[in-house]
């Protein structure tokens, strides 16, 4: 009879280990989404340290659909953060929190081993990551 029980609380603890690792991994396991910058003055190979973009309206528009695509699930409906990733209405505005800016959203944020943030180079065009910030500096 002991078998018994041991074998169901074998099976319990496996289902709850199933549960808590689709909790804890769960989050991060959604694909980016490619954003259409049709529309955009393309800016080339080379990396601006400057958003270009800073008050286009078509920028704003675009980078409110790639915010959505890309970066909600972790920073917040409409930029506002639930706690999980920083609260991004507070990056500072102009060229030093263009800087800080894309220099993590192209190279991602590690912090004890762990990646926080995922690098989003190769995966998003320069263009639609400061059409991103464009629509990011609407919210601050």
């Amino acid at each position: 009879m002991a078998t018994g029980y041991r074998s169901i609380a074998c099976v319990c603890v496996a289902v709850m280990a199933m549960f808590a690792a689709t909790t804890v991994f769960g989050h991060g396991d959604v694909q980016p989404q490619a954003v259409d910058t049709t529309g955009l003055e393309p800016l080339g190979d080379e990396w601006l340290l400057e958003n270009p973009y800073s008050g286009n309206e078509r920028a704003i528009e675009i980078g409110g659909v790639g915010y959505s695509q890309n970066c909600a699930r972790c920073h917040g409906i409409d930029a506002q953060s639930g706690g999980l990733a920083p609260d991004l209405r507070d990056i500072e505005p102009g060229a030093e929190g263009d800087e800080w800016y894309i220099d993590l959203t192209k190279n991602g944020y590690m912090q004890n081993g762990v990646e926080k943030m995922p690098a989003f180079d190769g995966i998003l065009s320069q263009e639609a990551m400061w059409a991103i910030r464009a629509w990011l500096e609407t919210k601050q």
